[in-house]
């Protein structure tokens, strides 16, 4: 799909950088937030704990997109919407759309090789944001692809929903089939997922988070970044493998 990212986009150039003014003013002050929280939380044990900190945040220090890192990755431990080790020493991040046909490919054609190469070999962790960018019935299918999170499922249920994607257009997903396929991995408890599906909390954190990626510039799906470097788009196979393998030596 063509977006303004859909090339390999240079790590120098941070891809926040890219985006229009208000949206990096709009990083920024996200950044200041997190900056000034951490500043007061942090004040009460200061004094006590001194020599710990510092050596402690010298290795964020290290690091120019800590902060970015920080508001991007989660790294949390048994995260049903990640596959790979928590402690990995890369995350790459990808933002999609269960409607989307590219992001369908990717999953089909992609991300079972980077999943060997690169996330059983203890390299890379993803973490997977489903975003709506395709109508209601896309927040309904991420609200239903959450439901089935709830039931460590997550990652099953994504997969089934981009088997049946088209290679082109949006398929219309009606909720017989959002739970047709929670059936088909066999999700322990259909009915609990059943009412998970509609329960409006899942809905607003689907929203939450597709403002949060119109804010950090994410203009398309499938979107991936690896702290300030991303790639945009289904690219063939070894533009994957270039992008992390260049984030890795990097970190090394």
């Amino acid at each position: 799909m063509k977006t303004r990212f859909d090339t390999y986009v240079n790590p120098q150039r941070p891809w926040y950088r890219t985006a229009p003014f208000y949206i990096v003013l709009a990083v920024l002050a996200i950044f200041l937030v997190v900056v000034l929280i951490a500043q007061f939380t942090g004040r009460d044990s200061a004094s006590e704990q001194a020599s710990g900190q510092s050596a402690a945040s010298a290795p964020a220090s290290d690091d120019p997109d800590a902060e970015l890192k920080a508001l991007i990755e989660r790294r949390e431990a048994d995260d049903p919407r990640a596959i790979g080790e928590v402690d990995a020493p890369l995350v790459m991040v990808e933002w999609t759309d269960l409607r989307c046909p590219f992001c369908g490919l990717f999953s089909r054609e992609i991300l079972p090789t980077l999943k060997e190469e690169y996330v059983d070999t203890g390299k890379v962790r993803i973490e997977f944001r489903d975003v709506v960018y395709f109508g209601d019935r896309s927040a309904s299918a991420s609200a239903a692809a959450r439901a089935a999170a709830k039931q460590d499922k997550y990652v099953d249920y994504l997969r089934a929903i981009y088997a049946r994607a088209p290679e082109s257009g949006h398929p219309e997903l009606p909720d017989e089939e959002l739970v047709e396929v929670a059936e088909e991995i066999g999700v322990p408890d259909m009915e609990r997922f059943k009412a998970d599906m509609k329960d409006p909390d899942l809905l607003a954190e689907v929203q939450e988070e597709t403002a949060q990626a119109r804010q950090l510039g994410v203009q398309g799906v499938p979107f991936f970044a690896v702290g300030s470097s991303v790639l945009a788009g289904t690219q063939p196979l070894d533009n994957f493998r270039a992008f992390l393998d260049q984030a890795i030596e990097e970190a090394s």
